[in-house]
């Protein structure tokens, strides 16, 4: 007898579980949109593969034999599994739900991100939100995340980006920093304390532009800090003049306990930049990712820049 190779015939059993479900031929011919004669030849090729009679068939009446019996036991079990597999799948395509995991940079995904999520969350209770912060590069494909957070100038060529918010640094300190000082131009930051988030590109030259007219000034620091949040905390404790990402020191400034400096320079360089949500590429795009990338492009472009 030749075994049987489920994978190469679940077809075929499909139909014969059909046929005995419907008691007939034709019944089950009918429900699965096949002519009698092509559910006739799945059943005998079936049988012819088992080596085994499956049914009895006679002008009047259809039966199972022992053997038959048996292996419908077993199949409609199956086949009920990849039915509901099926609608469970079908499911994650058409309507917003599952897992979705997402990653952020510490001081975005806290000050930007997690106060939407109660939100998110109630407009798509099905969706589960896994959020992991990271003050690192993260690959999508080998970490395994759906959507990941990034401030950026230009997302990667080899992911799909949706642009939610511009994000640009702040020139700020408190009055007690500045002892009264002036600062009216960026050369004037010269012998201060000039704090800023840890990034290589900034190095100790900052750069400003206004209205065309560019200007460098060497600075010098006493403190690194990889985290925008440690950054303005040292800069509330009266460390010296700091850059730092707007949604880190915005409610500060506006509440007074920080003050702007030289609004009218734009820091050049890395400094103005984009947060981006980023995807990989994928020909069904699930309904999860679509509608959490949506609603934050909706919720953050209401953020101020």
């Amino acid at each position: 007898m030749e075994t049987i190779n489920p994978l190469d015939h679940l077809s075929d059993l499909a139909v014969f579980v059909r046929v005995v479900d419907t008691q007939g031929f034709s019944s089950a011919a009918r429900a699965m949109g096949l002519t009698k004669s092509a559910v006739s030849k799945r059943i005998n090729r079936l049988e012819q593969q088992l080596g085994l009679r499956l049914l009895q068939r006679t002008t009047r009446a259809m039966s199972l034999t022992e053997a038959g019996r048996v292996l419908y036991e077993r199949a409609a079990q199956g086949v009920a599994l990849l039915d509901e597999s099926a609608r469970l799948a079908a499911g994650l395509v058409e309507a917003p739900r599952g897992t979705l995991r997402v990653t952020a940079s510490v001081t975005f995904g806290k000050l930007c991100l997690a106060p939407l999520i109660p939100e998110f969350l109630a407009r798509y209770p099905e969706i589960e939100l896994q959020l992991t912060l990271l003050d690192r590069f993260v690959d999508l494909v080998e970490e395994g995340y759906d959507v990941a957070l990034r401030l950026t100038r230009t997302p990667p060529d080899q992911v799909v980006a949706k642009a939610l918010m511009p994000v640009r640094y702040r020139l700020c300190s408190t009055v007690n920093a500045i002892k009264g000082q002036k600062i009216e131009t960026p050369a004037d930051l010269a012998g201060h304390n000039c704090l800023h988030y840890g990034l290589r590109e900034l190095g100790s030259e900052w750069r400003f532009q206004r209205a065309g007219e560019e200007a460098r000034v060497r600075v010098t620091s006493n403190v690194v800090v990889n985290n925008s949040e440690v950054v303005r905390d040292l800069l509330l404790a009266d460390m010296g003049i700091g850059l730092v990402w707007n949604y880190a020191v915005d409610r500060e400034i506006a509440d007074g306990r920080l003050i702007p400096l030289l609004p009218e320079w734009t820091p050049v360089g890395p400094f103005g930049q984009t947060a981006w949500a980023i995807w990989l590429p994928q020909t069904h795009l699930p309904p999860k990712i679509r509608v959490f990338v949506d609603f934050l492009a909706e919720r953050l472009r209401e953020t101020p820049a």
